[in-house]
């Protein structure tokens, strides 16, 4: 109050020549606006805040957003939802929640770390409670394996500490360097405090390509046998998939403590995507362009994509993630099929 007050008197010339009344007056005005412009309802507008523990997810628009921008992943978009929303809720969790994901490269696991972050702070990957790892950009060299430890520790701490809800997105987990991943290990076990910080509100994702053959197997077997892709479960899925991730050396979780310790909660599987999957975001993309849907150019599209296995080419050997570059190239048909309609 007093700062404000001095910053005034110094702004406004002739103030020290008023009356006693009116400087009084003018100190008051000063200090009940540096405690409104201080509120945090007003504050937070303009500045991004961490939530307070009184947020709540919004389970509704969780799910609108997974059913509409999330093709082809029953058992992902339940899984997660089901997760987040029971960690949400809890007022006391013990421990962070701890997501692996895995599958096939375009099959979905990036876009649904966007929109689950999104969720939970409105700048999305953006915000400066977001905090995206690379393991080819953020730990490239080998012989520096000691040195990212302690910087993993270090970054995660101070966040933490300044938002508890903070999220950590690792992204291409297979690349990772052996042992890296578990310098985070005290961070995600069950304690209350570490070093005077609790983790317990954070929230971990690993997304990893490795575990990917194992699932399509795991999906082409089903269809082998008759069965909707729909009918699988977390259950047929999740044993074999943390079983096979912690032996195997390519997938940044090998022989990791945090496998050993069950500190991942979920090993949430990401099935390969059919063409009518690719369709699905061949249409998704072309509205997100502010295009009108052809279905010829939809079609196009997702015929130039390739299929396994070779006989029966059922399976988008790349998802969706080449979709939009192939998109460009009937970018001009789809325009003027738009302005032929409006």
């Amino acid at each position: 109050m007093r700062r404000a007050a001095l910053v005034l008197w110094l702004l406004l010339p002739g103030l020290a020549a008023l009356e006693p009344i009116s400087v009084g007056l003018a100190i008051g005005v000063a200090s009940a606006l540096t405690g409104y412009l201080s509120h945090p309802r007003f504050y937070c507008r303009y500045v991004e805040c961490c939530p307070t523990t009184r947020h709540r997810l919004n389970a509704t628009a969780l799910k609108a957003q997974l059913d509409t921008k999330l093709f082809g992943q029953h058992l992902a978009k339940d899984v997660v939802l089901k997760a987040v929303m029971g960690f949400q809720n809890n007022p006391s969790p013990k421990k962070p929640l701890t997501l692996s994901l895995h599958g096939w490269a375009g099959t979905g696991k990036n876009f649904l770390s966007q929109i689950l972050a999104e969720q939970i702070h409105s700048a999305g990957l953006r915000s400066k409670f977001v905090h995206l790892f690379l393991a080819t950009l953020h730990f490239p060299h080998h012989n520096q394996l000691q040195l990212y430890q302690e910087q993993l520790q270090n970054w995660i701490r101070g966040n933490v500490s300044a938002c508890p809800q903070s999220v950590f997105i690792f992204d291409e987990m297979d690349k990772m360097h052996l042992g890296l991943i578990d310098a985070i290990k005290p961070f995600l076990d069950y304690y209350e405090e570490v070093d005077g910080v609790s983790y317990r509100k954070a929230i971990f994702i690993f997304l990893s390509n490795a575990g990917g053959d194992l699932i399509n197997k795991a999906a082409f077997d089903f269809w082998t046998r008759g069965k909707q892709r729909e009918e699988i479960q977390l259950k047929d899925l999740e044993p074999i998939l943390s079983v096979g991730v912690f032996n195997n050396k390519n997938s940044g979780l090998w022989h990791s403590s945090l496998i050993e310790k069950n500190l991942i909660d979920y090993f949430v599987p990401f099935l390969p995507l059919e063409y009518k999957h690719v369709k699905m975001c061949v249409r998704a993309e072309m509205i997100a362009r502010g295009y009108a849907v052809n279905e010829k150019v939809v079609q196009a599209v997702a015929d130039e994509m390739t299929f396994f296995p070779k006989e029966q080419k059922i399976y988008s050997d790349k998802g969706c993630k080449t979709v939009q570059a192939k998109l460009d190239i009937h970018e001009d048909i789809a325009m003027r099929y738009t302005k032929a309609k409006y």
